[in-house]
């Protein structure tokens, strides 16, 4: 059964949805997954109490502060938690959220247990950055934030590997759905994009205490399967790295019980044997 939770606070509004269930698990999500999530993780409903809040600028979720860090979105993501009266969690960040789970788990170790991140770019170099920006050859904030059909299609031809389902969508509805999920806050949304791309040379990027998962597709075009790896790396022995075949970045749309599978096998520390991971 899916409810809806509205937490106000005196500078921040959070809306939170979550599903009633057992243990706590905090869904982040990146802005292209905002409205094509609910029947991707339905099935973790019958494991764990799912909390999906929506960050700042995205549905109903605003601030009137100017921060626009990852740090500043993670601390009213806890603040909500914490109105709700959730103690103890794990985090399943996807892209743009892996960044704010990230932070998130550093900031509030005392609240997140486990951590699971998506196919994302945490603590890639500038260099990295630039390099990659140069291949997708888009600029990006009109491309993560689209404000037209044509972006739409690049963005979503980038993030899924197997089938576009917006092919043969026509272009009076893909412009109805960009105004939807993007005519709210925009100016707001693009200063979010361009925060995570500056170049933040005090930016440190600490070891996780908690466990951690990374899963990633093997056909990832947005943060390459390299970053991964570079991830893991970082995070060292308490961090398993499983790559899902051939799935691209949006691997929670295009191989989710591939991911709804590995998540409950670790959260819940069961064994598990994904077709198609590597």
């Amino acid at each position: 059964m899916l409810y809806i939770v509205s937490t106000f606070h005196s500078i921040v509004s959070c809306i939170f949805f979550y599903i009633h269930c057992f243990k706590v698990i905090v869904l982040v999500w990146s802005t292209a997954n905002n409205l094509l999530r609910y029947d991707k993780v339905r099935p973790l409903a019958k494991s764990f109490n799912l909390y999906i809040p929506d960050l700042m600028f995205f549905g109903k979720s605003y601030t009137t502060r100017t921060e626009r860090s990852e740090e500043f979105q993670a601390k009213c993501v806890a603040e909500g938690l914490n109105g709700l009266g959730v103690k103890k969690c794990s985090m399943f960040a996807i892209s743009y959220g892996g960044f704010v789970g990230y932070r998130m788990a550093d900031l509030f170790p005392e609240m997140v247990e486990k951590v699971v991140i998506l196919s994302s770019g945490v603590g890639c170099l500038k260099e990295q950055k630039e390099e990659q920006l140069k291949k997708i050859g888009r600029d990006p904030v009109e491309l993560l934030i689209p404000a037209k059909p044509e972006d739409l299609h690049v963005l979503v031809n980038l993030s899924i590997y197997k089938y576009n389902p917006f092919k043969w969508a026509p272009d009076y509805f893909l412009q109805e759905f960009i105004d939807m999920i993007s005519r709210s806050y925009l100016q707001e949304k693009q200063e979010l994009v361009k925060h995570l791309l500056a170049d933040h040379t005090d930016c440190i990027w600490p070891i996780l205490t908690q466990e951690t998962l990374l899963i990633w597709g093997d056909k990832d075009r947005v943060f390459p399967l390299m970053f991964g790896h570079q991830l893991q790396r970082h995070l060292g022995p308490r961090a398993k790295l499983e790559v899902i075949k051939n799935t691209g970045h949006a691997a929670n749309i295009e191989s989710p019980d591939s991911v709804n599978a590995l998540i409950r096998a670790f959260i819940l520390q069961k064994s598990v044997e994904i077709n198609g991971s590597i």
